[in-house]
């Protein structure tokens, strides 16, 4: 049991704003898999400390949370607007989580045309199929081995529809040593992109997302339809022609600059809650 320091944060914030699957929370308590280890995690707030129960290291599950990150010089970096500034106040102490590329990489490749429950319950599936078990109704994520020669007629059970073929693809690229997953980290955020996007099924918003939550690249501004819908409704509308998203990303890093990876979770977490944005408080 590990009890860590953890200043402005707030743990169901992080947990339920859509960038991780696998955490539910029972009883004030959140149960999930990291890493192939369960993981219970409580946030003491009124001691601004998080209670942590797992086999893996304190620095990993220390690093997992970004308890490094200064929230508070972020959000002055970030707060260009009303909308933004609403956000970051209502919703502060959410931060990005840094996830293991592998799992994060195949989550968002089932991201694709989904929504949040539907992608818990494809990941589930395919854990309790694929995955090792970790008992009290636990299982690891699949390795890319077991998903690379796994049959389409098994993923079915999963219900991931026309994503099953193009994740056993990229399962069999990383299993063939034709996508590095550790690459990524050592290139630039253009070149880690362009990169992700060599794996069939990988657009620019899944390759966003992965860079965002699992290569520490903070100037990824994922766009998808909820984001894209924040942009034209609250910021602009001019975004027009097959690339919009595209153009709206690169807009994103250049509006709320290094760490708009921060900025669009929070609006995005607004808006799913709230179903609009404010106009600051």
């Amino acid at each position: 049991m590990y009890n860590i320091p953890a200043p402005y944060f707030n743990l169901d914030y992080t947990l339920d704003c859509g960038q991780v699957f696998r955490w539910n929370l029972e009883d004030e308590w959140w149960h999930g898999v990291v890493k192939g280890e369960i993981v219970h995690a409580f946030h003491d707030r009124e001691n601004e400390t998080l209670i942590l129960d797992s086999k893996l290291p304190k620095d990993y599950l220390h690093t997992y949370f970004r308890l490094d990150d200064d929230l508070p010089f972020i959000f002055s970096d970030i707060d260009k607007d009303p909308y933004i500034h609403e956000a970051i106040s209502k919703y502060s102490g959410m931060r990005l989580i840094l996830q293991e590329p592998w799992e994060c990489l195949i989550s968002y490749m089932l991201a694709t045309a989904s929504n949040i429950p539907r992608i818990k319950k494809s990941i589930e599936r395919m854990s309790r199929l694929l995955g090792d078990d970790l008992g009290d109704g636990f299982y690891s994520f699949p390795k890319p081995k077991s998903l690379a020669s796994c049959y389409n007629e098994e993923l079915c059970e999963c219900k991931m529809g026309f994503r099953a073929r193009r994740i056993v693809q990229a399962a069999q690229m990383v299993v063939d040593k034709e996508f590095d997953l550790t690459a990524p980290y050592e290139m630039d955020y253009a070149d880690a992109k362009q990169y992700l996007m060599t794996i069939e099924g990988i657009g620019d918003k899944v390759a966003d997302c992965v860079l965002l939550f699992a290569y520490d690249k903070m100037e990824a501004f994922p766009v998808d339809t909820h984001v894209e819908k924040i942009v034209r409704q609250y910021y602009s509308d001019s975004f027009k022609g097959p690339y919009a998203k595209a153009k709206m990303s690169k807009w994103g890093h250049s509006y709320f600059g290094k760490y708009c990876g921060y900025a669009q979770q929070y609006l995005f977490y607004q808006l799913r809650l709230e179903g609009a944005l404010g106009t600051g408080i």
